[in-house]
């Protein structure tokens, strides 16, 4: 079972699942998910090979809607769905697959397609480190803004360091093995018919014009929403903003628009 941080208390609104993208955790959705359990109760996952969730041989997106179905059936009910860049390609898979166990999906910034770019990269960043030299999360720090090529992202990776460990809570070995797989999204059939928000930043090319017509075919009652001056990183450069659109959307009316 995936590793799970609750916030708020059940209420007569459906619970809100959170799940994280690419070297991400629960710990970092942890603002907005207080936020959120205002109304509802929200629960923030670690993916597979993250945070403090087991760690396994594979990490492919039809793993991860099982995993985020083993969660859903233990908490009971059809829940709400949040899913970021790798999180959404997740939660997509989980609504094809498991679509009886999905009430509302929100994708950020990510669609059903493969991308050419890698993040290779960050992982031989992360592997480069001498955890053995650091006493502090800024030594590994330093030795990242050495070699990563956008500094922005460094206090992002030391979220998932263990200091007094001296070790990643990343399975790096999997994560570089299986990226191709991450960049990707597996072919399947079937539609999730259920009301489907694609929250993009405006400033960002993840979900582009040309991506359209691979949402809806998979997603036909998908609506489409953009966040001015965000990137993909949405949640955290405008969060005020994400929070609105995200309360918006899981408050809106229950059947698909017509």
């Amino acid at each position: 079972m995936l590793n799970m941080i609750e916030h708020g208390h059940a209420t007569d609104k459906p619970g809100l699942l959170i799940a994280h993208g690419l070297y991400g955790s629960a710990r970092n959705w942890g603002v907005i998910a207080k936020r959120l359990s205002d109304s509802r109760r929200v629960v923030a996952v670690d993916m597979r090979n993250h945070g403090n969730s087991p760690w396994f041989d594979t990490h492919g997106y039809d793993d991860m809607a099982d995993d985020l179905a083993q969660v859903v059936r233990s908490l009971g009910g059809k829940w709400d769905v949040l899913g970021h860049s790798m999180g959404g390609k997740a939660a997509m898979m989980l609504a094809l697959r498991h679509p009886e166990l999905v009430n509302r999906l929100i994708v950020a910034d990510i669609a059903p397609v493969p991308y050419p770019h890698s993040q290779i990269q960050y992982v031989e960043a992360m592997k480069s480190v001498d955890l053995g030299a650091v006493e502090r999360r800024s030594d590994a720090g330093a030795q990242l803004l050495e070699v990563v090529d956008n500094p922005d992202l460094v206090p992002f990776f030391l979220q998932s360091l263990d200091v007094k460990a001296r070790r990643w809570m990343l399975n790096l070995d999997t994560l570089a093995r299986d990226m191709p797989k991450i960049l990707g999204f597996p072919d399947v059939s079937g539609r999730y018919e259920g009301r489907t928000l694609f929250l993009g930043g405006a400033e960002s090319d993840y979900i582009a014009p040309a991506h359209r017509a691979a949402i809806t075919a998979l997603f036909p009652a998908a609506r489409f929403a953009r966040i001015p001056g965000a990137g993909h990183w949405l949640h955290a450069e405008k969060p005020r903003e994400f929070e609105a659109a995200v309360r918006t959307w899981l408050d809106g009316p229950d059947q698909p628009d017509s």
